[in-house]
Parts: structure tokens; sequence; C-alpha cells
């Protein structure tokens, strides 16, 4: 069974790849790997050594730091209440959402901050 540290690096690693809009294969081919290694970082089935994350850190532009982000709280197993505008947990390995930020930001600013305002006010009404 994979640790759950090992679990919460890989999903940082997935949703971090998923943002920059890069593949599996990519990813592999920058750190000189095969894809399927790749796989298993993200799985959690495989452990990702220093050097490699290192690696890995430096091929997605983030600091090694990044992949750990988060990890106190994924650990509570939900022992806090969750707040009713709360960002769920799993928001960033939901696919459509990141196509939705990556969509988002390549709007132009002066429209892309009209449409964020838009979406604050259909916000408040529900």
């Amino acid at each position: 069974m994979a640790h759950p540290v090992d679990v919460h690096v890989g999903k940082r690693v997935r949703h971090r790849r998923w943002l920059v809009g890069m593949t599996q294969q990519q990813l592999a081919e920058k750190v000189g790997i095969k894809f399927q290694q790749i796989q298993k970082y993200e799985t959690g089935a495989n452990r990702v050594s220093a050097s490699r994350l290192w690696d890995i850190a430096d091929a997605l532009d983030v600091p090694v730091a990044f992949f750990f982000e988060g990890i106190a709280e994924s650990q509570q197993d939900g022992a806090s209440t969750p707040r009713a505008d709360a960002v769920p947990a799993d928001l960033l390995g939901d696919k459509e959402a990141l196509d939705l930020i990556r969509s988002y930001y390549a709007i132009p600013e002066n429209q892309r901050r009209r449409l964020f305002e838009l979406a604050r006010v259909l916000s408040d009404v529900a």
C-alpha cells in the first residue's frame, strides 16, 4: 500500500503537470526517464527520490517545497468542518477545473477582470 506522503507528492506532481499543460511523456523526457515511471510517481505507487524530485521540480518550474504544500491538511482526514465557501481539496485533481483555469489565464487581462467580477456577482446570488 502506498504511503500517504508518496500519494500526496504524486498528486502535486500531476496537478502541476496538468496546470502547465504538460503530458507525462513530456515530463518524462525532461527528467530523463520513461513516462511509466511518471505514472507510478503520480499514483504514489513508487516513491520519488530526492534527486528525482529536484529534477521534476526544475522541469515543472516550482520549488521542491511545492510538492509538500498542504500535506498537513491532507493528513487530517476531514477532522475539521469545511466552510461553505471553502475550495474542495480535490479541486486541482479535476481536469475540467484545471482546463478552466488555463482558459481563464488565456483571456486578455481587461476581459479577465470583467469575467472575474461577473463570476463574483453570480456566486453572491447563489
